[in-house]
């Protein structure tokens, strides 16, 4: 491995993740532009959708991967945030927001309490 060009980042141990990061990043820009005036629940279920995005898209994961330690902790991680992340996307287009849903995930991981999903507009 050469240092200095993100293979701790990006190699064939988690290369992977990085397609499934690439389509919820565009879906999280495609959410902000649909709903650019949300409010209420649907504004709370974007910012989780932005935070879940943000917390999927976490460097610690793939430096974990790469270094073999606790890989089955980091890929589970990876994996509840973009489940999450789309399970929210789908029932934002459908217009059927699971309220006790929302409460629940945004309780588990409730950093970047002021974030704004409009970032992503």
């Amino acid at each position: 491995m050469q240092i200095g060009y993100s293979e701790v980042w990006l190699n064939p141990t988690n290369d992977y993740v990085h397609r499934h990061l690439h389509v919820a990043g565009d879906r999280m820009c495609e959410l902000a532009w649909l709903y650019p005036n949300a409010k209420g629940l649907k504004k709370k279920a974007l910012n989780q959708c932005a935070r879940e995005l943000l917390l999927a898209q976490s460097s610690d994961w793939l430096f974990i991967i790469t270094n073999g330690t606790m890989v089955d902790y980091a890929k589970k991680r990876i994996k509840d945030h973009i489940g999450r992340f789309t399970k929210l996307y789908y029932q934002l287009k459908e217009d059927n927001i699971d309220e006790e849903f929302l409460k629940d995930i945004s309780k588990k991981d409730c950093v970047f309490p002021d974030i704004d999903y409009m970032i992503y507009y």
